[in-house]
């Protein structure tokens, strides 16, 4: 495992792409240690900034408040990274496989235009999880993106596939032009929701105030549900699925694009 311990917080956000087990997996600690990072226009050196110790490995450990620390994970295809504390922006952008994991919060972008892997965030999020970058026409096309606490603005944004969950508070647009994939919200999530949605599924388990473009469907429990409860379940995720707890209230849109996407709101029983 390769250990890296930040020593003193930039002035200015540092974009370390190259922190990620693709880059480091194969070199020595030296090597390691002279990997390009761009302190804003200056290109510095990994151990300007950090410590390096461990072995050679593509299992990496990064310690310390990274909140101006940007691109950690960057399209990464294997391997691990854990950072024990907060991190900045564009965490597992491009990212294609293996697994990233924060202690504490991160900023936006999270996982952007991803295609594969887990991201596990501990704490809170920015906006735009799981997102598409301006002027692109799709957001993260597989993987899985956990947020423990609450998440900003365009969640999901033209996401087309993969699974987002999030325990806290959503804010406004999520699910902004929606393609596909599936958002779970155990919190709900403040107003929007689902704007210009294509095709998707949102999951709230607390009510939502829709828009009118959402019409009422039909109030079921439905089967594929079973699927994921079991596999949100083994990642720390539950949601509610027996018919003696309550149901799902089903609308669809968003029928101004018009759209052919769902979204489900859990009920319970009274």
């Amino acid at each position: 495992m390769i250990k890296l311990t930040l020593k003193d917080q930039p002035t200015v956000p540092l974009e370390a792409e190259m922190l990620a087990p693709d880059y480091c997996a194969g070199l020595g600690l030296d090597a390691i240690r002279a990997l390009p990072v761009f302190h804003g226009k200056r290109q510095l050196r990994v151990d300007d900034f950090f410590t390096v110790e461990g072995e050679p490995s593509d299992e990496l450990e990064i310690h310390g408040d990274l909140a101006r620390v940007k691109y950690i994970g960057r399209a990464m295809t294997r391997g691990r990274v854990k950072v024990f504390g907060n991190v900045g922006m564009h965490l597992g952008a491009y990212m294609k496989g293996g697994s990233i994991e924060v202690t504490g919060n991160a900023s936006d972008w999270i996982g952007g235009e991803m295609t594969g892997g887990l991201i596990h965030v501990h704490g809170n999020a920015g906006g735009q999880v799981g997102a598409a970058y301006r002027g692109s026409l799709s957001g993260m096309n597989n993987g899985t993106i956990l947020i423990d606490g609450t998440a900003g603005l365009e969640v999901g944004m033209r996401m087309k596939r993969g699974l987002i969950a999030i325990k806290g508070l959503v804010r406004d647009f999520c699910g902004l032009q929606m393609k596909g994939g599936t958002i779970v919200l155990h919190s709900g999530a403040e107003i929007r929701t689902g704007a210009w949605m294509i095709r998707g599924t949102i999951i709230s388990l607390k009510p939502l105030k829709l828009l009118p473009t959402f019409p009422f469907a039909c109030t079921y429990n439905p089967t594929f549900l079973r699927l994921y409860a079991k596999h949100l379940a083994t990642l720390g995720f539950a949601i509610p699925i027996n018919e003696q707890d309550g149901a799902y209230q089903r609308y669809s849109g968003d029928t101004s694009v018009p759209g052919k996407g769902e979204i489900l709101v859990w009920q319970p029983r009274k």
